[in-house]
């Protein structure tokens, strides 16, 4: 009686750990406001106009968008804070390169058109389904 159930944590485990959707890749993007020539924060307005512009149509089939309060060290070795966003993109990983491509325009976009020192990126490969 006892090995009756002996081999249920064994099935419950493999169940636990089954991949769910197909490999995709996830790339964050963090944009800060503050300007670097000093001048007012990019406003959200603007950064709306931004994402219809810039993000939406390289990455049409979606994205989320966070709200954030960030902060860093500059090089005077002061903390700044300051209001940014976060895009979150998912897309097949079979696609990185050329997604890539896309991204690095954007970030360069953010960069140039609001006097921004970088736009923050990070990548991991993940399962999705949709």
């Amino acid at each position: 009686m006892a090995l009756l159930g002996a081999g249920i944590p064994a099935l419950v485990g493999a169940a636990l750990h089954t991949d769910v959707g197909q490999p995709y890749q996830e790339t964050r993007l963090y944009f800060g406001t503050q300007r670097a020539d000093g001048r007012n924060p990019v406003e959200e307005r603007e950064f709306m106009r931004f994402l219809d512009l810039e993000i939406t149509p390289a990455f049409p089939e979606g994205l989320t968008l966070h709200d954030g309060y960030g902060q860093w060290r500059g090089q005077d070795g002061k903390t700044v804070r300051e209001t940014s966003y976060e895009v979150v993109l998912l897309y097949p990983e079979k696609e990185a390169d050329e997604r890539s491509t896309r991204i690095e325009r954007i970030r360069q976009a953010y960069e140039d058109r609001y006097q921004q020192d970088s736009v923050g990126r990070s990548d991991d490969k993940i399962s999705a389904g949709f």
